[in-house]
């Protein structure tokens, strides 16, 4: 006798799921443990974004230097190469072939005597391209120590207190003295006559800072140049520049056209820039570029046989996806030199704009005015004594506002000062918003009768070597 009753699996009369979603989570999800089984997309999804509710919006965070905003076909650009390996050149030539159009054109944007000689690859930030750098400087004055019979186990590199802590890093892992020029009085990064005093038969060479991340100034590339060549004229001492252009290699060609920092000068022997800075890339992008093939040594890039093709790779990482090399492209031809120019313009427009506003508050003096990378510091005047830059950092975190707050390096770490970030998407109407929220904060600030923060409530904006 047939059975009237639905059968087990028949889709036909399964109850569907119409739970709402929040009845769906779990009671509890662990944090550092695998769970014990699956959950639905929808939830997993949701328990992800709501946690992601708690990060700052990256729009107002004017410590980051990263680009926080693309256009919609760049981010679709991306969307469709998000699978793309960067190290599979064979199975993806096509993308092989735009990151080589990318340092070609960098190349011409830097001067390069030759640009069809030079050589250079994208990295995933200015970190990598910078450590790259100094590798090809260590391995050359090795060479040529060798050469001459002489000992190359004790190489050292001159640069200003100031640099990014990738130098640090480097230093550190491949075991090569950092020789740092402290900042003193007025002057906050590297000096020709300081970087000159400490160059010794060792030096592999000097990092020069094309946008320095405490104030956005640029260093005196030729100056430390012309110094550099001055010694070598009275001993025979031959060393190389590098420009750390993470920020201003993306700046200068467009807006200081006057400035002579890059190939122009003999010798600067390398260039790295962030693609996800003032390149206008989403992170993680950045380039390195040499002046020409003797600049990199060739036993330094490793000619791999994978899937297929013998592949020529300088790099610290492996696998990476192309997507912000194909967003790169894809903004240098959108833009081209015109719409660069006019991106950076705007921005260094809102900066000057801020900053002399900011000056006008009365608390508040400038460092830097945000005239040269489109970023400024300021600290307040010393007869502000009831609250500090760090007070001001976190009123301005009430509304949102990322503004960072930090000590300066030695030897002027008395020096406390705010610095602003001004990025493509950071408008006037946003700067005349924070402007505002400035303004409200004061009088409460004024109130105080004494500070309430301090450089231990920073922590979370260092961003110097460590010292």
């Amino acid at each position: 006798m047939a059975s009237n009753q639905p059968q087990r699996g028949d889709r036909s009369v399964r109850d569907l799921e119409v739970n709402p979603l929040f009845s769906r989570e779990p009671m509890t999800v662990p944090r550092y443990a695998l769970p014990d089984g699956e959950m639905e997309p929808a939830t997993a999804y949701q328990v992800v974004h709501d946690e992601l509710m708690l990060d700052g919006n990256a729009r107002l965070n004017l410590a980051t230097f990263v680009t926080t905003w693309a256009e919609p076909q760049a981010r679709r650009l991306m969307a469709e190469c998000a699978e793309k390996n960067m190290i599979d050149k064979d199975e993806y030539p096509q993308t092989a072939e735009l990151e080589l159009r990318c340092v070609h054109m960098l190349a011409r944007l830097w001067h390069a005597a030759d640009p069809r000689r030079v050589t250079g690859c994208s990295t995933t930030g200015s970190s990598e391209a910078a450590m790259l750098a100094g590798l090809a400087l260590k391995r050359r004055w090795q060479h040529r120590r060798r050469a001459q019979g002489r000992p190359a186990d004790r190489p050292n590199l001159v640069m200003g207190v100031n640099v990014q802590v990738c130098w640090e890093k480097f230093a550190d892992y491949f075991e090569v003295e950092p020789r740092y020029v402290p900042m003193e009085g007025d002057r906050y990064h590297l000096s020709p006559a300081a970087a000159v005093e400490r160059c010794d038969e060792n030096t592999i060479g000097v990092v020069t800072i094309l946008g320095s991340t405490f104030d956005g100034s640029y260093e005196p590339v030729a100056e430390v140049a012309a110094a550099l060549d001055d010694l070598r004229e009275r001993t025979g001492l031959d060393v190389p520049i590098h420009v750390d252009g993470a920020s201003g290699a993306m700046i200068a060609p467009f807006l200081d056209t006057h400035l002579v920092w890059d190939f122009r000068l003999p010798r600067v022997a390398s260039i790295n820039t962030s693609g996800h800075k003032y390149g206008l890339v989403m992170p993680g992008v950045g380039w390195v570029v040499w002046r020409d093939a003797d600049a990199l040594p060739d036993d330094l890039v490793f000619h791999v046989n994978y899937l297929g093709g013998r592949m020529p790779t300088f790099a610290l990482n492996f696998s990476r996806p192309g997507a912000q090399v194909i967003a790169q492209y894809y903004n240098f031809l959108r833009l081209g030199f015109d719409g660069y120019r006019r991106v950076q313009r705007t921005c260094r427009d809102v900066a000057t704009r801020l900053a002399a506003q900011i000056a006008a508050l009365g608390p508040f003096e400038l460092i830097t005015n945000g005239g040269q990378a489109p970023v400024f510091a300021f600290r307040l005047r010393e007869e502000i004594t009831n609250f500090t830059v760090f007070d001001v950092s976190i009123a301005l975190r009430e509304h949102g506002w990322l503004v960072p707050a930090y000590t300066f390096p030695p030897n002027r770490t008395d020096l406390s000062v705010l610095r602003i970030v001004v990025r493509n998407g950071f408008s006037h109407d946003l700067a005349d918003l924070l402007l505002e929220d400035i303004r409200r904060a004061l009088p409460r600030l004024h109130r105080q009768h004494e500070p309430h923060r301090d450089p231990g409530d920073a922590g979370a904006f260092a961003h110097g070597i460590k010292t």
